[in-house]
């Protein structure tokens, strides 16, 4: 159902606001997507889980409760981990993958390690 003229009028009013009232906060949410924030998440919870996942290994030698610490941060994260994935669902999974091949990381490395190379060249003549 469309908005009338009245309700479209009041709505621009209220943008209007908004962008002079807290333009950071504006930019902000043009700029954040579901599929942004779901991404950050993944990325937290997967420290998280090898977080955890090092401090069983390292302390379940000596200490069993400080590695069931670690089991239940490796748990919690896998659970959150899954939830912001279906969160994501397909299409968010596929925006995340198609701005990681759109962004060119690997010319990018390619151009490190080549430089890096050309340095070392220079320090051993």
């Amino acid at each position: 159902m469309p908005l009338s003229e009245r309700e479209q009028k009041i709505l621009h009013e209220l943008e209007q606001a908004l962008f002079k009232e807290d333009p950071t906060f504006v930019s902000r949410v043009q700029s954040e997507t579901v599929y942004k924030h779901a991404g950050r998440n993944l990325k937290w919870a997967a420290v998280i889980f090898l977080a955890g996942f090092g401090v069983l290994l390292g302390t379940f030698t000596f200490s069993v409760p400080l590695a069931f610490v670690g089991f239940m941060l490796m748990l919690l994260s896998a659970i959150s981990f899954e939830a912001n994935l279906r969160r994501m669902g397909r299409a968010g999974i596929h925006d995340i993958t198609h701005s990681i091949h759109s962004s060119n990381r690997s010319a990018t490395i390619k151009h490190l390690q080549d430089r890096m190379r050309d340095r070392f060249k220079r320090d051993q003549s």
